[in-house]
């Protein structure tokens, strides 16, 4: 059993990368905006309501997966 130093005890360490949170993010915010896109009470067979706003959404769950899939390049 080794021995840690006080450094390496300390450090937090984190499931994901910087990068993966911020792609996470941003997949959140494109769903957002999917969902907004499908909003409202005006004509509810719109192209933007039954085509665009699902494409949006489920691109959005798309990326979310690959913000979770993503490996970074180690530093070691």
């Amino acid at each position: 059993m080794a021995i840690l130093s006080n450094d390496e005890n300390q450090k937090a360490k984190f499931v994901f990368e910087k990068i993966n949170y911020q792609l996470l993010l941003a997949s959140i915010f494109i769903v957002i905006i999917g969902f907004v896109l499908m909003a409202g009470n005006t004509d509810i067979y719109s192209f933007r309501k039954i085509v665009l706003a699902p494409i949006v959404v489920i691109g959005g769950f798309i990326f979310g997966f690959y913000a979770i899939l993503k490996k970074t390049s180690s530093k070691a």
